[in-house]
C-alpha cells in the first residue's frame, strides 16, 4: 500500500496542464471494441484504471500499440471471446468498474458479453440493473450466477426499440447506445446521461459510420448500422481535475493556470466554485486562479445558507462535492454539501475533522461546513484514502494544513489522477512517495 507524506503550508505557482477525462477515456476505449479497423485514440491518461483497461482489451485479442506518451492504436480484429470465460479475465474484470462498458460492444458485435460484478470506489450502492434492462429491451437475454457473481448477456439478433431510462446513467447509457449501434431498426433512449463524456462517445461512434441525433440532451435516437469502421478520436481535457485545481489553488493560496480546459464543456463546475467567492480569470482557453487571501461563500437572495448539491448533468458533478466540501473548510461563512447520487462519500469527513476543520455530519447525505476563514490552519494527521475523489481531497486539505501529513492507499488516488506528486511538486508542493 504506498504512502504520501506531505508537509503543507506551502504556496504554489506555475501552470498545470490537465490530463485525457478518465471517466470519457473508459467509455471510448471499451467503443474499439465496435470494429475491425484501427481506432486511434489521443489523449488517453496515465492513470491506473485507465491502464487496467486497456490491459484488459489487450488480453481479449485488441492489438495495442503505444503511439507516444499519450496517444494509441487500437485494432479489434481478431477477438478471443472465450477469454471471457477464464479465471484471469473474471479476476481482472472484477477489479475495475469501468469493465462493465465492454458488454455493449461484445453483445452488439459478436453477440455475448460477460462480466463478473466489478469493483471500483466503495462510495455506496451502484447498481447496474440500468445496463441490463436496456440489454434486455434491445432482445438481449441477461443471466446471473449467484453464485460467483458472474453477469452475461447474450442475443442473437438485438433490435432497436423505445426505452425510458430509470436514471440517467452515465455508464448505463454509453453502454446500452454502444448496444443499439450495430442493432437492426431505430432506438430511442429517452432520459439518457448527456455528459460531455456521452456526447464525445457519440461523436466518435458516428465518424466510425454509427447514425446517432439528439447528441447533448436526453433523449437519443440512434438508427442501426451494419458495420462500423475505424477514426480517430482526442479526449477532453479532464473537468474533475480542472476542479481538483480549482480548489488546490483556493486552498492553499497559490496562484495556478490551469491550460486548455475546453471551458464550454465544463458546465456549472466554474460558477459553483465562485459561489464559494474563489476568483477566477479566463484567458483564452486557461483558467488563471489568481492568490486569494480570503474568499467569501456566496448566500442565497433571501440571506439563507447556501446549498450546493450534485445533480446528473448539466447539475454540478457528484465527482466534486468532497472537493468544494474542503474547501469550504477554510471559507469565510458557512454552506451546506448535499451529496444526493452516492450515500457513503461524505464519511471521510471525520479525517478532516480531525485535522481542526469545523463540519457536522447531519447524515450520510449532508454536511454542514462553517468556514474558519484562515484564523485557524488544519494540522496535518495521519489517514487512508477512501477513494479518488477523497482521496485527492485529503491532499489538498494535508497541502493547505500546518505541519506534516501522511496518506495512505493512495493507489485509489493513483486511479484517477497521473502522477499528481511530481506534478504539483514542480509548481513548489513538497510530497513525498513513499
Amino acid at each position: 500500500m504506498g504512502t504520501f507524506e506531505i508537509n503543507g503550508g506551502k504556496k504554489l505557482k506555475g501552470e498545470l496542464v490537465p490530463q485525457g477525462a478518465k471517466n470519457e477515456a473508459l467509455q471510448v476505449l471499451c467503443a474499439v471494441l465496435l470494429t475491425p479497423e484501427k481506432v486511434v485514440m489521443k489523449n488517453v491518461p496515465d492513470i491506473l484504471d485507465v491502464n487496467k483497461l486497456i490491459d484488459l482489451l489487450s488480453d481479449l485479442g485488441v492489438k495495442v500499440e503505444k503511439l507516444n506518451a499519450t496517444d494509441y492504436a487500437f485494432q479489434a480484429d481478431q477477438i478471443d471471446i472465450e477469454y471471457l470465460n477464464t479465471q484471469e479475465f473474471k479476476k481482472k474484470g472484477a477489479s475495475l468498474r469501468g469493465s462493465v462498458m465492454i458488454l455493449g460492444p461484445l453483445l452488439s458485435r459478436f453477440g455475448k458479453g460477460y462480466i463478473p460484478r466489478p469493483g471500483g470506489d466503495k462510495i455506496g450502492r451502484r447498481r447496474l440493473d440500468t445496463h441490463f434492462i436496456g440489454f434486455q429491451k434491445l432482445g438481449a437475454k441477461f443471466i446471473y450466477n449467484k453464485d460467483n457473481k458472474f453477469y452475461k448477456v447474450e442475443a442473437n439478433n438485438l433490435k432497436g426499440t423505445y426505452m425510458l431510462l430509470d436514471e440517467a446513467s452515465v455508464t448505463g447509457t454509453a453502454n446500452i447506445v454502444m448496444a443499439a449501434v450495430l442493432a437492426k431498426g431505430t432506438t430511442q433512449i429517452y432520459y439518457a446521461a448527456c455528459e460531455p463524456y456521452i456526447q464525445q462517445l457519440c461523436k466518435m461512434l458516428n465518424r466510425m459510420g454509427a447514425k446517432i441525433s439528439g447528441i447533448g440532451s436526453n433523449l437519443l435516437t440512434i438508427e442501426g448500422v451494419e458495420y462500423l469502421g475505424g477514426c480517430e478520436h482526442a479526449i477532453l481535457p479532464d473537468m474533475i481535475e480542472i476542479g481538483s485545481f480549482i480548489g488546490l489553488a483556493a486552498m492553499t493560496q497559490s496562484d495556478i493556470t490551469i491550460k486548455n480546459v475546453s471551458y464550454e464543456n465544463l458546465g456549472i463546475i466554474p460558477d459553483t466554485f465562485a459561489k464559494l467567492g474563489i476568483k477566477m480569470e479566463l484567458k483564452g482557453d486557461d483558467l488563471h486562479i489568481p492568490e486569494q487571501e480570503i474568499y467569501e461563500v456566496d448566500t442565497f437572495i433571501d440571506g439563507s445558507i447556501m446549498n450546493i448539491s450534485d445533480a446528473p448533468w448539466p447539475g454540478f458533478t457528484p465527482d466534486l462535492l468532497s472537493i468544494v466540501l474542503v474547501v469550504a473548510t477554510q471559507a469565510k461563512g458557512s454552506v451546506l454539501i448535499h451529496q444526493k447520487m452516492f450515500e457513503s462519500r461524505l464519511f471521510f469527513v471525520d479525517k478532516l475533522i480531525d485535522m481542526g476543520a469545523q463540519i457536522i455530519l447531519c447524515d450520510p447525505h449532508r454536511a454542514t461546513v462553517i468556514g474558519l476563514e484562515r484564523k485557524t490552519k488544519l494540522k496535518g494527521i495521519q489517514m487512508t484514502s477512501p477513494d479518488i475523489r477523497a482521496g485527492v481531497s485529503l491532499l489538498i486539505a494535508a497541502l493547505s494544513a500546518k505541519g506534516t501529513s501522511v496518506i495512505h492507499n493512495i493507489e485509489q488516488i493513483d486511479r484517477g489522477y497521473a502522477n499528481i506528486d511530481k506534478r504539483l511538486n514542480a509548481l513548489g508542493a513538497d510530497i513525498k512517495r513513499l
